[in-house]
């Protein structure tokens, strides 16, 4: 038996709702807000520089702090549909993905993972194969993406991060993919990205460990360029990363963009495939509904041998 605590795993991720406190000086404020009074699960906002020109530079922020920025259906939808909206966008020339509050995103919703396991296996691989396509629409936008890991990214929340073309983290960020510590294999092509990023030793390790790393471990791994002290020291690299390439040649950069991204592109469909398929089985498992009763009791996980 194999036993891991489930009130550390709800820590770190999978939990639903969590009070994220006051931060001292907002790290994106150079950016001017589109947001509205509808309170969407998005924030897109433009950077400018100095002169109030528009730097080429958009940012997209995670909007449920409470919620530590649960990835959720209905938040899908909103992200695919602001990946076509930006897309079309010809004055965008790099984007910025974050997460407001103290957290990227902590993962999967609770509710969305429960409502797997009362689903058949046929209908849980199109499910998630869906589910995968809302947020991997990220790789669709025909600018460089970055993801500036401002805290907590796991689960289905670094999967995201690791299909963004480059990766900045606070140091102290918490990342992983904890999936096998909740009973279901890794999805949203992490199983992908991962060992093409880091190699198939590392790949191992973190999806048959479910190990959680720092951002400065995660830089080690060559998961992370870069780490920063502060949430507001990492906006000031992104920003300035960002505004570097939106600087370049559009068309060099956007042909480049296209470029780097194929080799990953071409293992991502077999991929997701794959990890749609398995995770549909495991959802139907005794694991999954174990590791599910532990989180939500914060109880210890006890996983038995496989019959």
């Amino acid at each position: 038996m194999i036993r891991s605590t489930a009130s550390s795993l709800l820590a770190r991720g999978i939990a639903r709702t969590s009070v994220a406190p006051a931060v001292a000086r907002a790290p994106w404020a150079r950016f001017s807000s589109t947001v509205t009074k509808d309170e969407p699960f998005l924030q897109v906002t433009r950077d400018t520089l100095p002169d109030g020109q528009f730097s080429g530079v958009v940012q997209v922020k995670f909007n449920r702090p409470k919620s530590l920025n649960a990835l959720t259906h209905a938040m899908g939808l909103e992200f695919s549909q602001t990946m076509k909206d930006l897309a079309k966008d010809k004055t965008i020339r790099a984007m910025i993905l974050s997460g407001e509050g103290r957290a990227f995103s902590a993962g999967g919703d609770l509710d969305f993972l429960d409502a797997r396991a009362e689903a058949s296996p046929v209908a849980n691989t199109e499910v998630m194969r869906e589910f995968y396509s809302l947020f991997l629409s990220v790789r669709s936008v025909p600018f460089p993406t970055i993801a500036a890991i401002n805290g907590p990214a796991i689960g289905a929340g670094f999967c995201l991060a690791l299909a963004c073309d480059l990766r900045l983290a606070t140091a102290d960020a918490k990342v992983g993919l904890n999936f096998v510590k909740l009973g279901i294999p890794a999805g949203m092509g992490a199983q992908t990205t991962v060992e093409m990023l880091a190699g198939p030793q590392v790949a191992a390790r973190l999806l048959l460990t479910g190990d959680i790393l720092t951002g400065a471990e995660a830089q080690q791994l060559g998961l992370v360029l870069a780490t920063h002290a502060t949430p507001a020291d990492l906006a000031d690299h992104a920003t300035a990363l960002a505004r570097s390439m939106a600087s370049a040649s559009p068309v060099a950069v956007r042909l480049t963009t296209q470029s780097l991204r194929l080799r990953i592109n071409e293992a991502l469909e077999r991929g997701l495939k794959r990890e749609a398929d398995t995770q549909a089985i495991a959802y139907a498992s005794k694991d999954f509904k174990v590791g599910m009763k532990a989180i939500r009791a914060k109880a210890t996980l006890v996983f038995e041998n496989v019959e």
